[in-house]
């Protein structure tokens, strides 16, 4: 008998210690100067998802050649992991198709023109790899009115396409995205 609680009490203190080990963990998490956030959009029938780090200003040169995010260089397109792009179903990108998958969306600055790019390695930070390219477009820049943290969100949403946008500072990249799905 003195086995069997001596076991229910070793069991027993070994669960609440687990717990307050896991609770002084939580306690402990990082908060990111960067929080995280996560854009979605269905269109048509795709879904569309980003998940990225929301880098601020802060004062900060962002885009041009010494910038935070330098004109011609790869930039990870947020902060802390890389960004995430999910597509549901294939998607055009600016035109080229896409397979449905997770890819890493990466960006190379620059003062007249920026090129998106689709990578199919997810990494930490500029852990880049462009022998994974998935695809290259170049796309526009525009000028716009100014947000301190970046956000990527969607505008111009129809059945057949919609534009996702990248937009931090002073700057917005439009991405036009359509479906490769005939709706019934």
């Amino acid at each position: 008998m003195r086995l069997i609680t001596l076991s229910i009490f070793i069991i027993v203190t070994g669960l609440l210690l687990s717990q307050q080990a896991n609770a002084q963990e939580r306690n402990h998490e990082r908060v990111w100067v960067s929080p995280s956030a996560v854009a979605g959009q269905t269109i048509g029938l795709t879904k569309v998802e980003v998940t990225y780090g929301r880098p601020g200003v802060r004062e900060r040169v962002l885009f041009a050649s010494d910038g935070l995010a330098p004109f011609g260089e790869v930039w990870r397109t947020g902060a802390n992991e890389s960004t995430v792009i999910t597509f549901s179903d294939d998607v055009f990108v600016e035109g080229e198709l896409v397979e449905e998958g997770v890819y890493s969306l990466y960006t190379i600055p620059g003062e007249d023109e920026w090129t998106i790019i689709i990578n199919d390695k997810l990494s930490w930070g500029t852990e880049y790899d462009a022998a994974e390219d998935r695809l290259r477009v170049q796309v526009t820049p525009e000028e716009a009115h100014f947000v301190e943290q970046m956000m990527i969100y969607f505008e111009d949403v129809t059945p057949e396409s919609g534009t996702l946008y990248i937009h931090w500072g002073n700057i917005r990249v439009p991405v036009e995205l359509s479906p490769d799905r005939e709706l019934e």
